[in-house]
């Protein structure tokens, strides 16, 4: 049977770093083996949808290059793809459950059921609507009494299956909730719709967090009742912040949007994620979309909860980053020079950048002093190591303006050898010209770049113009 897995993630808010981990999974299993990866969008939970959120789900797997081969946008032959447009399909296969025993109609109130049910005791409810014979229900269905219809658990000892990540399961059935299938308002509910779908889907893996092992009997209970065959189940590690608390959007953890803005690549984040609980054997740590579909293996998934280190995440940045080529980094560089003055040259600003930013947010922070230097005290100039201090830059910058006034060639290497010249002229080291020109450019004790990359970016008019205020300054 060909492989075909589906990410199902309901319109609510932006894309959470473990759904798009899911996502990820789902997609190599299917593309590793030659299938299919479908998107579906669960939305019967109306109270939690969100204007627009579908939107983000689609460009999020755009952006990534996760494109799915069915879809609500795509078709297919097992659509519609959003569940909200399948409404009249769950009732039918859940008054079928009805017929077949799995499934009973429930006439409690809401407040009786949660009376009857504490989660704290591990207390699940027993619905004992399930006695009614299943005549007399219809009846009181036909007669407009409202209801739901709730998954009959009448089996006794334990559930066995097989999970691809954690090996063979068992839970006792006395441990499992006669939940809601069918709703009062006729939406289904996550575990009868996802049951349904994936049959009708073909679906053969289904990839989710371990949190949902000691509920997959409910929905094997599902699947055995209509005769079907259930799929493959990869239950992977939650995604932590730390060793206690889950990464979680509620709690103010970054979504996949909030890291793209604050300057992480998407190819980064996508690579990061997916060691976030599965191991490549290697130590090899970056890898294309293109490459993991050739090594991914479910084999290779760890039971071990992952957390989430902004730090390593931002190394891998910092990697894509510098193996960007120099054009492609100046294109998203320049949305953070805004503003920036005209006398400012932009690509000489790329190339200095480049190599020394691990996030494209960096830039904003790394480029304050070219719109404006900062007020700053003459004991910058003070440096042990290079020999200099403000006596010195008294000294040497007249003579530094004087020399650059004449200089015509504004490249880095021209200016970096005419300076080394001019040391070597005045009979002092090299980094008692360069370091006192890099503090008069930038007022700064660390900038992205030396004295003549700076002057490069700056341009002649500005660099003499800093460098007089700066002798000002001195006094």
């Amino acid at each position: 049977m060909k492989v075909r897995t589906r990410f199902a993630p309901s319109p609510t808010g932006y894309m959470h770093i473990g759904n798009l981990r899911t996502a990820l999974y789902e997609y190599l299993i299917a593309k590793a083996n030659g299938g299919d990866f479908i998107l579906r969008i669960e939305d019967t939970d109306q109270k939690r949808y969100v204007e627009g959120a579908t939107e983000i789900i689609y460009n999020t797997l755009k952006t990534v290059g996760m494109n799915w081969d069915e879809g609500p946008d795509k078709g297919g032959s097992y659509g519609p793809y959003v569940q909200s447009e399948r409404k009249a399909l769950y009732a039918e296969y859940a008054h079928k459950l009805v017929e077949l025993g799995g499934a009973h109609y429930c006439f409690c109130s809401k407040t009786e059921a949660d009376e009857e049910k504490n989660e704290e005791l591990n207390i699940k409810f027993k619905d004992p609507c399930k006695l009614i014979p299943l005549e007399e229900a219809k009846k009181r269905v036909a007669a407009g009494e409202p209801y739901v219809i709730r998954q009959t658990v009448n089996k006794k000892g334990k559930s066995k299956y097989h999970d691809e990540v954690y090996g063979d399961i068992e839970i006792d059935y006395d441990e499992l909730d006669e939940g809601v299938l069918l709703k009062s308002d006729g939406f289904p509910t996550y575990n009868f719709a996802n049951v349904v779908d994936d049959h009708l889907m073909q679906i053969t893996h289904v990839v989710r967090g371990n949190e949902y092992i000691s509920s997959t009997p409910k929905y094997n209970l599902i699947y055995e009742d209509f005769g079907w065959e259930h799929p493959h189940y990869v239950h992977v590690p939650q995604v932590m912040k730390d060793a206690q608390h889950k990464l979680s959007k509620r709690n103010g953890d970054a979504s996949f949007q909030d890291l793209v803005a604050k300057g992480y690549l998407p190819e980064a984040i996508l690579n990061y994620i997916a060691l976030l609980g599965w191991n490549p054997g290697t130590e090899q740590e970056i890898f294309s979309l293109e490459e993991l579909t050739k090594v991914f293996s479910i084999e290779r998934l760890n039971r071990s909860p992952a957390i989430f280190d902004i730090t390593k995440l931002t190394w891998m940045n910092g990697c894509y980053i510098r193996a960007l080529s120099a054009e492609k980094f100046h294109q998203m560089a320049l949305p953070y020079y805004r503003d920036m003055p005209a006398y400012v040259n932009l690509e000489a600003l790329s190339q200095t950048l480049q190599p020394r930013i691990e996030t494209l947010k960096d830039i904003e922070v790394q480029t304050d002093f070219i719109k404006t230097v900062p007020d700053y005290s003459v004991d910058l100039y003070f440096n042990k190591k290079m020999k200099t201090d403000a006596d010195i830059a008294r000294q040497n910058l007249p003579a530094i303006k004087e020399a650059l006034e004449t200089q015509s060639e504004w490249t880095n290497q021209a200016l970096f050898d005419y300076l080394k010249a001019l040391a070597e002229k005045l009979g002092v080291k090299n980094g008692q010209i360069l370091y006192p020109l890099r503090i008069a450019l930038s007022g700064k004790e660390t900038t992205p770049g030396g004295a003549t990359e700076i002057a490069v970016t700056l341009g002649k008019e500005e660099t003499l113009h800093r460098i007089e205020a700066a002798i000002a300054k001195l006094g």
